[in-house]
């Protein structure tokens, strides 16, 4: 990148970040929206649409939520929504025990030995990558690798932000890569299988049909962001001052013998936990696995025990490390890492409760179907070759993503248009399901209204006090068009070399009647 590319790109971000740290906080933007989806609501329903609702084979209805009876419903369900909502649970449980862990010094120590081993060159791809993994672990990625980027890059001596960002961009951005299977690829194919036997009643769609392109792509996704991160965004954070609490951020000396000793035998702790749950999951009768004996089934109890399982493998190696470093010496010290554990996600918890409440009344509204459907409608109508439709599915995910943020419903929206849509223009399920993805995948990381994206800035605001909306939004935005154009010419690389995308799968559908 030449100097003059280089300045009018740190030019059009700083303004981004400016522009962006005005806007409110994340906290009163989703009361803000909720107010605007209610109003919204009111007006829409006035209209009848032609639209069809896959989910019911009926015209789409937007409901009217500003009526009394919805109103009163919305008062009676607010605990309700509030405490169902998903990501809570899941960054709450894992911070307990990976608040211990923290608290303990036993995530300082594992760190520091870690990084005595790595080179400084490396670190970046290593985070990308390890980020990239942490999908099989569901969610675990947003609340261990994003935070735990930083307090490598901080004690690397490199910018805490930049951790940061390289580790949203492999967990969030780069959703869709990953060598190893998870709960997301069975789910999704469900979806895809019914919606293709609209067309095809006949037709089956493997669980792994993205398999050997999502694995592929593990390696685009690493490279875009080893060179976003280490050419772009830390040279632009080179005048940033880290400027927060001292004591809130992690720094690391060299170990004591004693705290050696106690690293060996907290790692030794999770070993073991590790490999008593590999002897409980390889027998076919495992408790742990679906009616059909799979491990990798969304309805596999493996898959719904991800949470309290990282609760467990940082709980009891990080009272190990305590006990034996001497960080503990009762039980109230292991609880006070639990406390000021929850004292970190206070904020997160007011953002969580306005954000949930917005994306319940965006669901019951029934406009992000309107929209969804409506955008879909619209590339039908448009009759495109079919290299530039499969991309339009890509771009048309992608700004929907910014509205409608959950994968599988998104995908329960969209796949019943899109699937059967295409498979009349001769385009296989499995190819339209992995440009659904990749749509999915580029632009989580710059819509404020994705539930984890608050977690981000409250994790930035760790090293940087000053740390806003527009921040985030300016560090990830090279990182969200990159991913999405540069993944988009890889998928018409590998279709155009014809390597399987994975297993039982195809490009061309061809009706099995």
């Amino acid at each position: 990148m030449d100097n003059a590319s280089s300045n009018w790109t740190t030019r059009a971000l700083d303004r981004i970040e400016v522009v962006g740290n005005k806007l409110p906080d994340p906290a009163i933007i989703f009361l803000v929206c909720l107010f605007v989806v209610w109003l919204a609501s009111a007006i829409f329903s006035q209209f009848n649409f032609d639209a069809i609702d896959p989910r019911t084979g009926q015209a789409i209805v937007v409901n009217n939520l500003l009526t009394g009876d919805s109103l009163a419903s919305f008062l009676s369900r607010m605990v309700t929504i509030f405490t169902g909502f998903a990501p809570l649970g899941v960054v709450l449980v894992a911070m307990l025990g990976v608040g211990v862990a923290e608290h303990s010094g036993f995530i300082s120590a594992g760190l520091k030995r870690m990084l005595d081993s790595t080179p400084s060159s490396l670190l970046t791809p290593m985070v990308v990558l390890v980020a990239i993994v942490s999908h099989t672990a569901t969610d675990a990625g947003y609340v261990l690798v994003i935070p735990l980027a930083g307090v490598i890059f901080y004690a690397m001596g490199r910018h805490p932000l930049a951790g940061i960002a390289a580790a949203f961009a492999g967990v969030s951005g780069g959703f869709c890569a990953n060598f190893i299977p998870s709960a997301i690829d069975p789910l999704l194919q469900s979806f895809t299988q019914t919606a293709a036997q609209i067309i095809d009643p006949e037709i089956q769609v493997n669980p792994l049909n993205n398999w050997f392109f999502n694995s592929a792509s593990s390696l685009l996704i690493v490279a875009i962001a080893w060179y976003l991160t280490d050419k772009v965004i830390e040279p632009r954070l080179k005048d940033v001052e880290v400027d927060g609490d001292p004591n809130d951020i992690p720094t690391f000396a060299e170990l004591t013998a004693e705290q050696s000793r106690a690293l060996r035998r907290a790692s030794l702790t999770m070993l073991v936990g590790v490999i008593i749950l590999i002897g409980i999951l390889l027998p076919e009768s495992s408790p742990m696995r679906d009616a059909e004996g799979q491990l990798t089934s969304f309805k596999a109890p493996i898959m719904q025990s991800i949470v309290p399982l990282i609760f467990l493998l940082f709980l009891l190696p990080g009272v190990v490390y305590g006990y034996l470093s001497g960080a503990y010496r009762t039980t109230k010290d292991m609880i006070d890492s639990m406390t000021k554990a929850m004292q970190g996600m206070s904020y997160y918890i007011v953002m969580a409760f306005f954000c949930a409440l917005f994306i319940d009344a965006f669901g019951q509204s029934n406009l992000g179907a309107l929209l969804a459907i409506e955008g879909a409608e619209v590339l039908k109508a448009l009759s495109l070759p079919t290299m530039v439709t499969v991309v339009g599915i890509i771009v048309l995910t992608g700004f929907v993503n910014l509205f409608v943020g959950s994968s599988s419903a998104k995908w329960a929206l969209l796949g019943p248009i899109f699937v059967p849509m295409l498979m009349q223009l001769n385009i296989s399920p499995d190819l339209t399901q992995i440009a659904y993805r990749i749509g999915d995948s580029s632009t989580n990381i710059i819509t404020p209204l994705m539930p984890y994206f608050p977690l981000v800035v409250v994790y930035c605001q760790r090293y940087v006090k000053s740390t806003g909306i527009g921040t985030v939004l300016s560090l990830m935005l090279p990182f969200s068009i990159s991913i999405m154009v540069l993944w988009s010419v890889f998928l018409l690389i590998y279709w155009g070399l014809g390597i399987p995308l994975g297993i039982q799968s195809s490009y061309l559908y061809t009706a099995t009647g």
